[in-house]
């Protein structure tokens, strides 16, 4: 009970400071009760919505809406708060000063300042205008990321492979079918001589993925093939069950649907990929997260391996590099990983800048990183989650180049 208290204090103080702002910049009435009825209906709407969330079906449609629009509603709220709420504590400050001073004649609270509300107004309009970009446009702004890395001990025959992967599918969470086959598209553009996706198929429910099957099924299988591991998302850990087998029946439908789209799911499992008479391991492993499911077994994936074979690691989750994988004595070359969405929010402006509050929480969050000769790539995702769109992290097919040297490109 005092949880929803102190949420329901802190959404109030929000509204109030929100309105403020409104109010010292525009005296009209009809624009301030069309401003106040607007928040009540939309705050009516969104408690109503996760009243109604069945935790038997997990994310639909309804409720990536309800986030977006939670989001979009109250993140520049917020923003307006923390300006007016800087404003008033100055405005204190200011009034205790005059009190100190013996200023009685002057009130203790000065006017609120137009030029700040305005400020905040303009601040509060840029994640405005970009969460609801990111709901529209910015899911689907499909980036192809390149990448070459460079190995001594590369096979050389497998010099200047190319790798195509894609992670974190999500498919109950498409809505449109143009931009899903476009996307399609830009992976068979790249022509890659393997073709490799880290898990994360669906959200919860094998059926999420049956209308996509059919676009899902074009991508071209090239010549060493394509290939698949397991997400945190395909075990049915984020709903209830009515029983065991229901949930056991699901799991086993998602496995399948790799299958259906002619991928070769790989279970704490490797093979070896042949290249005139050269070969390289593959090695997939289920999930394994610090704090998520640990279904991956590396020993028993890695089984008939040596540390001299060269090693491609498929693993969804980055934390599985940094905890158990980056220092093995199995020497693992390259891990591919996914999961973290780059949390479909940052700021990226190559060679210069890369943030997001994901970074906060794993190390390894998107792009290449190095530790003694071994690299982790972390894919920022195919599709999007819980918000329904993305700033400033898009949605990505990555492209990598093996090399045989020293050099990093």
């Amino acid at each position: 009970m005092f949880r929803w208290i102190l949420l329901f204090v802190f959404i109030a103080i929000i509204e109030i400071y929100a309105f403020q702002a409104i109010r010292t910049v525009s005296k009209l009435r009809w624009l301030l009760w069309g401003y106040q009825i607007i928040s009540f209906l939309i705050m009516v709407y969104i408690f109503y919505s996760f009243s109604q969330f069945d935790r038997s079906v997990g994310q639909n449609k309804q409720s990536l809406f309800t986030i977006g629009l939670l989001l979009a509603t109250y993140i520049p709220k917020i923003v307006i708060t923390v300006f007016l709420l800087g404003e008033d504590i100055t405005r204190i400050i200011g009034g205790i000063m005059r009190e100190f001073l013996g200023n009685s004649n002057e009130s203790f609270f000065n006017e609120r300042r137009k030029f700040v509300s305005q400020a905040a107004l303009s601040i509060a309009a840029i994640p405005f205008l970009s969460l609801l970009y990111g709901m529209s446009k910015g899911k689907y702004n499909f980036k192809v990321k390149k990448k070459t890395i460079y190995y001594p001990d590369l096979p050389e025959n497998f010099d200047g492979m190319t790798i195509t992967q894609i992670s974190d599918i999500h498919s109950g969470s498409f809505d449109d079918p143009d931009e899903i086959a476009h996307a399609i598209d830009l992976i068979n553009e790249q022509k890659s001589d393997i073709i490799l996706f880290t898990g994360d198929i669906v959200n919860t429910h094998a059926t999420e993925m049956h209308p996509w099957i059919d676009t899902f099924k074009k991508i071209e299988k090239p010549r060493l093939g394509k290939y698949s591991v397991l997400g945190n998302h395909d075990y049915g850990e984020y709903v209830t069950w009515d029983t065991d087998k229901e949930k056991q029946d699901n799991f086993e439908a998602i496995k399948d649907l790799h299958r259906q789209i002619d991928f070769k799911l790989l279970l704490n499992e490797n093979i070896k990929i042949d290249k005139e008479g050269q070969q390289i391991a593959l090695v997939g492993v289920e999930n394994w997260g610090h704090n998520f499911k640990k279904a991956g077994d590396l020993p028993k994936a890695s089984e008939g391996l040596t540390p001299e074979d060269f090693k491609i690691l498929m693993s969804h989750d980055p934390s599985h590099w940094e905890y158990e994988v980056k220092n093995d004595k199995n020497n693992y070359h390259l891990t591919l990983s996914g999961h973290t969405h780059g949390l479909q929010f940052g700021i990226e402006i190559p060679g210069f800048l890369k943030w997001s509050p994901v970074q906060y929480v794993y190390k390894q969050w998107a792009g290449l990183y190095e530790n003694a000769g071994r690299y982790i790539y972390v894919n920022r995702g195919f599709g999007f989650h819980a918000y329904p769109g993305r700033v400033g992290i898009w949605p990505e097919i990555t492209v990598l180049e093996l090399k045989r040297g020293s050099k990093i490109a």
